[in-house]
């Protein structure tokens, strides 16, 4: 029984991390490549 509880909420651990992550992941692409071109200007 515990040990199922624990499988299910490190599963939604990791579904939430991902989730969380993600749009994270996805401004600092977007912020490194902006910072990227712009140190390429100079």
């Amino acid at each position: 029984m515990l040990k199922a509880i624990g499988d299910a909420l490190r599963a939604i651990g990791g579904t939430l991390a991902a989730v969380v992550s993600l749009p994270f992941r996805l401004l600092g692409r977007l912020f490194g490549g902006a910072s990227d071109s712009a140190h390429g200007h100079h």
